[in-house]
Order: structure tokens, then C-alpha cells, then sequence
């Protein structure tokens, strides 16, 4: 039984052996007679796909476990192509986390088949992207921001506030301020206040 890459995994065939890592694993669905029925995502360095295990297999396993099945075979669930392991296959964890995988070619998706570049070797064209990378990367944090507040500061415009106000009318410059004081002054040289007397009745 030679092992079988994941991207090579077509319906219908059967006696499959396989070595994987975990990515995901779905919560238990209950079925008849009590049994648990699980879904994982598992991945190699071609591709990935949906692993269905029954009962304490698919309790037992976790993210990041590395495995190898063997007599598997594949069948479709609900339109996705699904690996299952049969009566008298192994499952066996042989490690955890250090493997390169591939996620982003998913054998279980409808258009997986139509999707893969096929070089002259049969094997896929991932083309330098894709490829693997660990189980659980660790996003670099952005760059903290620079504070420009300062910088704003310098060539902003400071107003008065309430108790700052100008109790004084703002000064007009010289030419201005003698007509004002001229204009005012002839006013008040016709006599100055103008009283109004009331009407005789």
C-alpha cells in the first residue's frame, strides 16, 4: 500500500494510506446507537480535505497532531469529497505540529478539480505561492502610529476662550483712527447732546 498525496485523491477509490496534520476539528454530531461522528480538516503539502471519524478516533485527535491512516477510501457527503477510514485501517499520531501543509487547495470544495494547474508531471503548479507554513502563524502586529499631534500644534491658530474675551474695540491703524476721531469730534462741536421737548397740548 504506497502512501497517496491528498491532491491525488479522486471519488471512489479505496485502500488509501496517508499521512496528514490536523487543522481542524468540528464538534460531534450525534447519530444513531449513540455514536459520534466528527469532521476534521486535514491537510499535507498538496492540498487539503474533510476527514470524517466515528466515535473516540475523532475525540482523541487535535489540532496540530500529525497522522497516518491507513485503508482509507473516499466517498461524497453532502457534495464535498470526504475521506473515512475503513473497518481494519489504523489511525495512528506520530507527531504534532512540524509539517508544511497546504490549505489553500481544498479537495472538498466543488471546483477543487478545475482549480489545480496540473504540471507535466502530474504534480501541482502551486507557482511559489501557496506552498506550507505552520499550524498556527503568528501575525506580525502593525506599526505602532506616529503621533502627529505635536506637529499640528506648531501651525494651529490659538483663539481666546469666554474669559479672554477683548473688553476693548480692536484698534484701527492710524489713518483711520484720526478720521474716526475727526469724524466724532465735529459731531460733538454741533452742540452735543440734542434734547427732545415734549408737545404742548
Amino acid at each position: 500500500m504506497e502512501p497517496i498525496f491528498i491532491k491525488d485523491i479522486r471519488v471512489g477509490m479505496k485502500n488509501l494510506a496517508l499521512t496528514f496534520i490536523v487543522l481542524e476539528v468540528g464538534n460531534p454530531i450525534m447519530v444513531k446507537e449513540n455514536h459520534e461522528v466528527r469532521t476534521l480538516k486535514v491537510a499535507d503539502a498538496t492540498a487539503c480535505i474533510n476527514l470524517s471519524l466515528w466515535d473516540e478516533p475523532g475525540h482523541l485527535l487535535s489540532p496540530g497532531d500529525i497522522v497516518r491512516i491507513t485503508k482509507g477510501y473516499t466517498n461524497m457527503w453532502r457534495n464535498c469529497l470526504t475521506l473515512y477510514v475503513g473497518k481494519g485501517g489504523d489511525i495512528d499520531r506520530i507527531g504534532d505540529f512540524c509539517m508544511v501543509f497546504n490549505e489553500q487547495v481544498n479537495m472538498s470544495e466543488s471546483n477543487a478539480f478545475d482549480s489545480q494547474p496540473v504540471g507535466n508531471n502530474g504534480s501541482v503548479n502551486n507557482g511559489g505561492k501557496g506552498g506550507g507554513g505552520p499550524l498556527r502563524p503568528v501575525l506580525s502586529q502593525p506599526p505602532p502610529l506616529q503621533q502627529s499631534t505635536p506637529n499640528l500644534a506648531k501651525n494651529m491658530t490659538r483663539f481666546p476662550g469666554p474669559s479672554e474675551q477683548l473688553t476693548q474695540p480692536p484698534q484701527l491703524p492710524n489713518s483711520k483712527q484720526q478720521n474716526s476721531n475727526n469724524k466724532m469730534g465735529s459731531k460733538q462741536g454741533r452742540g452735543g447732546m440734542k434734547m427732545v421737548r415734549p408737545d404742548r397740548r
